[in-house]
């Protein structure tokens, strides 16, 4: 099992940047694929990215693609957002999830098995 502790989030302006950071307990954390979602006010939660066990690899939204940068540190037990040009529909929970099958890049809220509590982003104008 692990536990999934995010911070980073804020109140920015449009075009700004923000680091989200996503801390998990326990000394398996490099067996779990990582993923980051957001929720909006009135929206189903929706991916944004996905990074692999090793870090190697990642996969984002569309709607990210070019912005934002999943990274990992395993030695940390961390993962990473980082979020640039940010807009004011990037406004949002953001909530980071792992994958205890950690063979694939999985888009879908199913196919995480542990959430953290969520951080808030605000983009202001």
């Amino acid at each position: 099992q692990v536990q999934l502790v995010e911070s980073g989030g804020g109140l920015v302006q449009a075009g700004g940047s923000l680091r989200l950071s996503c801390a998990a307990s326990g000394r398996t954390f490099s067996s779990y694929t990582m993923g980051w979602f957001r929720q909006a006010p009135g929206k189903e939660r929706e991916f944004v990215g996905a990074i692999s066990r090793s870090g190697g690899g990642t996969a984002y939204a569309d709607s990210v693609k070019g912005r934002f940068t999943i990274s990992r540190d395993n030695a940390k037990n961390t993962v990473y957002l980082q979020m640039n040009s940010l807009k004011l529909e990037d406004t949002a929970v953001y909530y980071c999830a792992a994958d205890g099958r950690g063979l694939v890049l999985r888009t879908r809220t199913t196919g995480y098995d542990y959430w953290g509590q969520g951080t808030q982003v605000t983009v202001s104008s």
